[in-house]
């Protein structure tokens, strides 16, 4: 392509120079963008990974109110098939909600903002909590129905919108790190949920209302914390077309000297074009490659067999002779398991890169299930298989924690620029929402049929996305929005799709 006779200096093309700061390899974020990461994940990845640990102590306790509301209405017992098909109904309800919220979620980012939604999300997190705490003193169970369902609207549109926030706030050199904070804040909430349902603190059938009532919390927290930190630079400039606020912005997230060029030429790039639908991006077949991706990646995070594995687990301990008693603190070690690689995790994904840690996390994976199968198939045959099946679960949830965990959120943003980015968290979340539900209603069935065998199942899946991943997709570590748009559109020429009129990569500025 000819060289363009306009101002080097005013317009970079992307794929030709990188900024410096990027090439030297990973920089700490400042004070303020972990305090931003911290408001935007509190109120987000945190109450989903909250609320789904957190229902799991009172099982017995709801069950029995759902039993004793039920004598007070109709002076007879509920049904047991009927008391188990409510329950799974408060379970998975909460699945449905966050169906529904990702599909409102990139909606409303666009309308409200990053920060925006993020905020408003919270009337609805308090919102359930007081339903689910009252349900107790109004004798309505269906009180928790409703409050589950909301609280899992209020997860649908966090899981959306925070890792945009986190995207677009972010300097390219360290995207990866504070992409992982998703993540970070996910496994924490399971940990936390997990914790605060032992019988120490609100385990107590006295307590269980309260403890379902504690999701207000972190909402209150990013109420307080949030207003603090701008909105997205990209958003602000973008969207609403403020330069000034996207300079101001930028500068307090990431310092006066430095204010990264390569997110000014992104949006610059971008300025004058709306953001893109759901169904524009499927259109597009120059986003072919980057949809097949996080569809694939969405749907094999829920399929993976990480749920075989804590299904397995109690039968594991029991079998290792753990007490009953003492099994609901050996489980909690596995998911402090899980949030001790996020360590390990914040130095491999900006020196190894995210392909490597997705081929190598999907194959130790697929080790594991074939392990893991072994073992539990000879538990009976030797008192050591018991603990070789253990040390399986444990190297199952630790590659997982690697691996495809965290990496997965952070491709999702990777792959798309500021104007599909909304469009494309709605598409992957719809799958891994919807991904969720299908195995939650069908895994008990799986392990019936094919009980320890269904990890088999799993090898199939891991195997299969990291051949995926080895032939079809690129690095993307250390390189721009535009610098992987580029690659994908070129490989998308490969393979058949068209390119715009003019042939032309968006390497330059518009205007």
């Amino acid at each position: 392509m000819p060289k363009d006779n306009r101002d080097d200096n005013e317009y970079t093309p992307m794929l030709i120079k990188q900024p410096e700061e990027t090439r030297r390899g990973i920089k700490f974020p400042n004070k303020s963008l972990l305090l931003a990461t911290f408001a935007a994940c509190i109120g987000g990845s945190f109450q989903y990974g909250y609320n789904v640990s957190v229902i799991n102590a009172p099982t017995k306790h709801v069950q029995d109110f759902i039993n004793q509301t039920w004598i007070v209405r109709y002076q007879t017992g509920i049904a047991e098939d009927a008391l188990t098909l409510l329950w799974s109904i408060i379970v998975s309800i909460f699945t449905l909600g966050g169906l529904i919220g990702v599909t409102v979620g990139g909606t409303l980012s666009i309308k409200l903002g990053r920060k925006g939604t993020l905020l408003t999300n919270n009337i609805l997190a308090i919102t359930a909590a007081l339903m689910m705490g009252l349900s107790y003193g109004t004798g309505s169970f269906e009180l928790i129905i409703l409050g589950r369902l909301i609280i899992g609207v209020n997860a649908g549109i966090g899981l959306c919108v925070q890792p945009l926030y986190l995207t677009e706030i972010a300097p390219t050199a360290i995207r990866g790190l504070l992409g992982m904070g998703t993540y970070v804040f996910l496994t924490g909430g399971i940990l936390t949920g997990q914790v605060m349902g032992l019988k120490e603190l609100l385990g107590r059938e006295e307590y269980w209302p309260i403890l379902l009532s504690t999701t207000a919390i972190p909402a209150i927290m990013q109420l307080l914390t949030l207003p603090w930190f701008p909105e997205s630079p990209g958003f602000v400039l973008i969207d609403r077309g403020d330069d000034e606020g996207c300079k101001k912005a930028r500068k307090q997230l990431h310092g006066a000297a430095n204010c990264e060029k390569e997110i000014e030429n992104e949006t610059n790039n971008l300025v004058g074009i709306t953001a893109k639908k759901p169904w524009e991006l499927f259109a597009d077949r120059d986003m072919r490659w980057q949809l097949i991706t996080i569809m694939l990646l969405n749907a094999a995070e829920q399929l993976n067999g990480i749920n075989a594995i804590y299904f397995y687990t109690d039968y594991v301990f029991r079998q290792a002779g753990i007490p009953n008693d003492k099994i609901p603190y050996a489980t909690m070690g596995t998911g402090a398991c899980e949030c001790l690689t996020v360590l390990a995790r914040g130095l491999l994904i900006e020196r190894l890169g995210r392909k490597v840690l997705i081929i190598g996390g999907y194959t130790l994976m697929s080790i594991c299930c074939i392990l893991f199968t072994l073992t539990i198939t000879l538990q009976e045959t030797s008192s050591v298989f018991p603990y070789l099946s253990m040390a399986c679960i444990f190297a199952f949830i630790l590659s997982f924690g690697l691996g495809p965990g965290a990496v997965t959120n952070v491709l999702t943003m990777d792959l798309f620029t500021q104007n599909s980015r909304p469009a494309a968290y709605m598409i992957a979340g719809s799958i891994n929402w919807t991904s969720l539900f299908l195995i939650s209603m069908s895994f008990p069935f799986i392990v019936i049929h094919l009980q320890q065998y269904c990890l088999l199942v799993s090898m199939g899946i891991c195997t299969m996305v990291a051949i995926y991943f080895f032939f079809f997709i690129p690095e993307t570590k250390n390189k721009t929005f535009l610098e992987i748009q580029n690659e994908f559109k070129s490989r998308n020429k490969k393979k058949g799709s068209s390119t715009d009129a003019s042939g032309m990569t968006l390497t330059a500025s518009s205007g």
